[in-house]
């Protein structure tokens, strides 16, 4: 007698077909070596599975058909999302050179960019190549004055006269004390006295000038005793516009006042600037210098002089971060020199998960100017510098490896992270395919 229930043979033959048919509609899967050794083992698997089940009830192979037509159209895309490229993606061109580079025994010139490795073989060749990023100003190193004022043209001068004689020129009857008006000494450094006319006071200590009033009015007044205040001018102060707790004009009290004294007086700097800059306004003439470079050494404490414009702000210095990185952002400067070690600690190290530790990559942008082919620079305005952290030499090499403003610093993704987000979408679709058999029957 034949057995009541016997498995149907359009089954497998309609999985085959379904395979052939998805097969045609996406020929990308098939003509991707990789994608067709997937397909094949799991063609044999989902087959074995759909006929197991289609001797049961044939209606269960429909989830596993579905489950298969999912892995059909995985192969097809070739790769899933990802937050990173492979180092061998991004650097899938560097072997392709200019046509005509290279003669008489040159090195030929990449065309698309260059491929630099970090090594200790390289970094002085490295350092000699120009900065980018950055502009380079001068600074003025101190240089020690008299500590006494000194009377500059705009300084406000008053002078107090005291005289013993009864009917003197510069007062009534009895009267021993006579106030001169202040007067603001003139571009030429001159102020006018009564019954004396201009005399010249800039460039004079306080007390010489006060000594020579006296002299000029003993012609007038024989019994005159003199007494000479200064109240420092524009060209007698230094202002401070930004980037303290009180900004402001400061006068000079004398010649030996230095920028720290003026940072002093108007409170200190502002703590949330990262990395402060100095920068220093001198007549047309602009300096600059990182401020922990002055605190660092005492040649750098500048002496001020009159009508000095100080602007002290954040290092505009900033390095990028991207793929595989702790995290994905602009970085600024913390401090004037940081190396490759220091940014990626800065930048929180490397994902665990995800991250080669052989393929970090810098890239930087050079003026074409800069460009030489006999080593002397960079190969070409694109160069990309390279660092493996699984060896001693590119950890050491990375601590000595300077970083510019402008840098990225991107992390590549391990080789390994693509299968293995295969395989988790590989077994979340078979999950569906079970649960889905399970409400089947």
């Amino acid at each position: 007698m034949e057995s009541a229930h016997k498995p149907k043979k359009h089954g497998p033959n309609r999985l085959q077909e379904s395979t052939k048919l998805s097969t045609a509609f996406l020929p990308s899967a098939a003509n991707n070596s990789f994608a067709a050794e997937r397909l094949s083992i799991w063609r044999k698997r989902v087959f074995v599975s759909a006929r197991e089940r289609s001797n049961r009830r044939g209606s269960a192979v429909v989830p596993f058909k579905f489950a298969f037509l999912g892995l059909v159209m995985l192969a097809a895309c070739g790769s899933l999302p990802r937050g990173s490229g492979l180092q061998g993606e991004v650097l899938a061109h560097r072997n392709e050179t200019v046509k005509g580079s290279g003669v008489d025994g040159a090195e030929p010139l990449p065309s698309e960019f260059a491929v630099e490795p970090i090594t200790r073989d390289n970094l002085a060749r490295y350092a000699s190549w120009p900065a980018v990023g950055e502009t380079s100003f001068p600074w003025v190193k101190r240089v020690d004055q008299p500590n006494g004022q000194v009377i500059a043209a705009g300084d406000t001068i008053a002078i107090t006269i005291w005289n013993t004689e009864e009917n003197g020129l510069l007062g009534g009857p009895g009267q021993r004390v006579v106030n001169i008006p202040a007067s603001q000494l003139t571009s030429t450094g001159q102020v006018y006295l009564p019954y004396i006319g201009p005399l010249k006071l800039s460039g004079m200590s306080p007390e010489h000038a006060r000594s020579v009033v006296e002299q000029a009015y003993k012609k007038v007044v024989p019994s005159a005793q003199v007494q000479l205040n200064v109240a420092s001018g524009r060209q007698s102060t230094a202002s401070i516009v930004d980037g303290v707790a009180h900004p402001g004009a400061f006068p000079l009290p004398d010649q030996d006042v230095t920028l720290l004294d003026l940072v002093a007086q108007s409170g200190g700097i502002t703590p949330s600037i990262v990395n402060p800059q100095v920068r220093l306004q001198r007549g047309n003439k602009t300096y600059s210098i990182a401020f922990n470079r002055i605190l660092a050494d005492t040649s750098l404490n500048t002496t001020l002089i009159g009508g000095d414009r100080i602007i002290i702000q954040p290092d505009e210095r900033y390095f990028l971060s991207l793929g595989a990185s702790g995290t994905r952002a602009a970085h600024a400067f913390p401090r004037e020199g940081v190396t490759a070690l220091d940014a990626l600690s800065i930048i929180g190290g490397l994902a665990a998960e995800r991250a080669n530790a052989q393929g970090i990559l810098v890239l930087r942008s050079y003026s074409a100017k800069a460009v030489r082919s006999d080593g002397g620079g960079p190969r070409h305005t694109r160069t990309i510098f390279t660092l493996d952290l699984t060896r001693a030499d590119g950890l050491f090499s990375a601590g000595q490896f300077q970083i510019r403003s402008g840098d990225l610093i991107y992390v590549t993704e391990s080789p390994l992270i693509g299968t293995r987000n295969v395989f988790a979408v590989i077994g979340s679709l078979f999950g569906l395919a079970r649960q889905a058999d399970v409400l089947t029957n």
